[in-house]
């Protein structure tokens, strides 16, 4: 199978180091010969290896009031103006830290197949941080979503749900293990979030970041960027003082220490 890599950047959430960065992790873990396409509405700043092409337009207004990444939605499209036949979808946000040859190796071309969201056990939920599909098997989902967006986005609240249980053929999803969570995986429980690193699972190939966590949080020790790096003592007593954004067991469980090895693996 061919290895094609594919990225999406829109806005000025992610600046041109996330991108440059994912193509420095990919060009590490992945025996060559390989592509590496972005859509995205500025390539201005992104290394030349990346093969950058148009952000396709939404097509409709952006849902609203939703947690979804619905401008993912564009990836549905028939055509992507680039690639042809299978992808493999990566988050601008994700941290590779093994091998990805074998993402291109699992199950058959004409598959989707998605990272396993470890949040909702008992439902076979699909995330799409990273993600294969062949270009176009998904275009059903667009042309559903493009006539009655808000209705799709209220009724599955997650883009990537829409893409779990509406997928033409089904899904499946990684080999256990491959694909970590940073925090379900990495962050160890509570109390020993306190005294403890994040750890890197043994086999992990990859580390996504859901949620407000991001992998410059990660490498400073802080659950979100608006919330500055604590030490233990001084996060756990402000819990108590009430000195919170949150509830007190939400705010113990959401101190994270520094994660050294996101940085040596968060380089271009």
């Amino acid at each position: 199978m061919k290895k094609q890599f594919l990225a999406i950047r829109w806005g000025r959430k992610y600046g041109p180091e996330y991108l440059n960065r994912l193509y420095g992790m990919v060009a590490r873990h992945t025996t060559p010969p390989f592509e590496f396409w972005c859509l995205t509405d500025d390539a201005t700043g992104v290394r030349p290896e990346v093969r950058c092409l148009p952000l396709p337009p939404m097509g409709c207004e952006m849902p609203r009031n939703t947690y979804g990444v619905w401008g993912k939605s564009r990836l549905w499209l028939p055509d992507l103006g680039g690639p042809v036949g299978p992808v493999l979808f990566i988050d601008l946000d994700v941290v590779v830290t093994g091998s990805l040859d074998g993402f291109f190796e699992v199950g058959s071309p004409d598959d989707v197949i998605l990272a396993r969201n470890p949040n909702t056990p008992l439902e076979k939920l699909g995330q799409t941080s990273i993600f294969r599909f062949p270009v176009g098997k998904l275009a059903p989902l667009r042309e559903r979503f493009l006539a009655d967006p808000q209705g799709v986005a209220d009724e599955y609240r997650f883009e990537q749900r829409f893409v779990t249980r509406n997928a033409p053929g089904g899904v499946s999803f990684w080999p256990k293990g491959w694909v970590a969570v940073f925090k379900w995986h990495c962050i160890p429980p509570f109390p020993l979030n306190y005294v403890q690193a994040p750890r890197l699972p043994e086999e992990a190939r990859v580390v996504i970041f859901p949620g407000p966590l991001n992998p410059p949080d990660a490498i400073a020790g802080r659950y979100r960027d608006s919330v500055p790096a604590t030490a233990p003592l001084d996060h756990l007593a402000k819990g108590l003082r009430g000195e919170r954004r949150e509830g007190l067991v939400k705010h113990l469980r959401h101190y994270v220490r520094p994660a050294p090895w996101v940085a040596e693996h968060w380089r271009e």
